[in-house]
């Protein structure tokens, strides 16, 4: 009779032995060599003809290992489960010899294995408190946004030459030295700019210019701040790198544009919402400030759920069996990786396991359930935002589109996982203090530039 013992061995660590007894796997064993017998084929024999002691001689270690190793895991997982063990991952085989199995020694044989158990732990989520920031949607930010909505339905001409702010210049960046000469093996990037976000004294520079003139610039005097950080990323160029604003490049033009904003007409309001009925500029506006709002809203939902994410990995309290868990990452992966590779992944693998414990356990406490027609109707949400927004809730191939959706196994695995944690938000939302705060919209971007996991 199989037995199993366990003892401690370290932190939530644990060996277990396995003892197999001959009688666990020799009846097993020998079944499975008659079968070999009734089907192998050995030239100079008639098939199921072949002697027993032949068989066992050319068959019989693989199978016999085969059958003790089947043992084993069958008795280890009947254990594991009718002891109620959660543990991590799999058993790890510890110092076990294959090669000591023998055919001609029906004996009792015994395996370790070592386990990492999970831990027990409590989320409060009751002392979480948390701000919630009303952003201050300002006049100047309804007004730029009703300019950038002219500019992208406005029409675009090419005239001669460079004439105003609203100008688009397409030009070629070329990496040149303070003298002006190009520097061999610089960078050259094109890139498309209206002449107002560049500095007041370059834009004079560039009135009157046409395609094929140039200009010398040094970014950090030609840009100010947040453009100049917008062009160093698009040049491949550290924004916090004060050498590379200091960078001089030639421009060279490859072409005028100028965009002739949309008027504020019925039919420009018609385009931008359609089927909204808007006729005055009072209601456009109306309709872009809530718009605006609404962005700002999911932002700072977004920030509320940061903040409770950052709460609960640093307030919930955690042991982890780490000696098991990094041989566990060395040997346990596709490939097997170095002590000192595991030990440098360790704390964001331990990281991400403690957040994945915490919603687990969340999800199961509040009951969070994802159905399959919310997958489904994700899927339809999906086209359509790639459509523009537009509903064609009730075109056949949607139903169609979103049923071969439903057998991508990757898709559905991802989305379940997505409506999950945002669903588990939202109940979290709900049960946390949450203190209201106004703030201008540049002092909220601070804080989500400062605060990201």
């Amino acid at each position: 009779m199989a037995t199993i013992t366990r003892e401690n061995i370290g932190l939530l660590n644990d060996k277990l032995t396995v003892k197999v007894a001959k009688e666990d796997y020799l009846p097993a064993f020998e079944q499975s060599l008659k079968k070999y017998a009734k089907t192998a084929n050995i030239p100079g024999f008639r098939k199921g003809m072949v002697p027993a002691g032949l068989v066992k001689k050319m068959y019989g270690q693989s199978v016999f290992t085969d059958e003790i190793l089947r043992t084993v895991e069958k008795q280890l997982n009947d254990y594991m489960v009718q002891e109620k063990l959660d543990i991590f991952a799999q058993p790890l085989p510890l110092d076990n010899d294959a090669s000591q199995l023998d055919v001609n020694k029906a004996i009792d044989y015994s395996f370790h294995f070592e386990i990492g158990l999970k831990p027990e732990f409590n989320v409060d989520v009751n002392d979480i408190k948390v701000t919630r920031y009303k952003i201050n949607v300002t006049e100047e930010m309804i007004n730029d946004e009703i300019g950038r909505l002219q500019i992208r339905h406005g029409k675009m001409s090419e005239p001669e030459t460079v004439t105003s702010e609203d100008s688009v210049v397409n030009v070629e960046f070329i990496e040149v030295d303070a003298a002006g000469n190009t520097i061999e093996g610089g960078i050259t990037k094109s890139n498309s700019l209206l002449v107002k976000y560049f500095t007041e004294a370059v834009r004079q520079e560039l009135m009157g210019k046409k395609k094929d003139d140039t200009i010398t610039i040094q970014l950090s005097k030609a840009f100010e701040e947040k453009e100049r950080e917008w062009v160093l990323n698009d040049l491949g160029l550290s924004k916090d790198s004060a050498a590379d604003a200091d960078k001089f490049f030639q421009l060279l033009i490859t072409k005028v544009g100028f965009v002739e904003k949309a008027e504020m007409t019925e039919e420009f309001f018609e385009t931008v919402y359609p089927a909204r009925g808007i006729k005055t500029e009072e209601e456009f506006k109306n309709a872009v400030k809530v718009e605006i709002e609404n962005y700002y809203n999911q932002q700072s939902s977004s920030q509320v759920q940061d903040q409770i994410y950052h709460h609960l990995i640093d307030h919930t309290n955690m042991e982890f069996p780490a000696e098991f868990l990094k041989r566990w990452l060395q040997n346990g992966g596709e490939k097997p990786k170095s002590a000192e590779e595991a030990a440098t992944e360790y704390p964001n693998f331990v990281n991400q396991l403690k957040w994945t414990l915490i919603t687990s356990k969340l999800t199961s406490d509040y009951q969070v359930a994802v159905e399959p027609d919310e997958i489904k109707e994700f899927a339809k949400q999906q086209i359509m935002g790639y459509m523009g927004g537009q509903s064609v809730d009730d075109a056949p191939w949607m139903d169609e589109y979103a049923n071969r959706m439903m057998k991508d196994q990757k898709f559905v695995e991802n989305t379940y996982y997505q409506l999950q944690t945002s669903k588990l938000f939202q109940a979290l939302e709900s049960k946390v203090s949450a203190t209201e705060e106004s703030i201008s919209a540049e002092a909220f971007a601070e804080k989500l530039h400062h605060h990201h996991h």
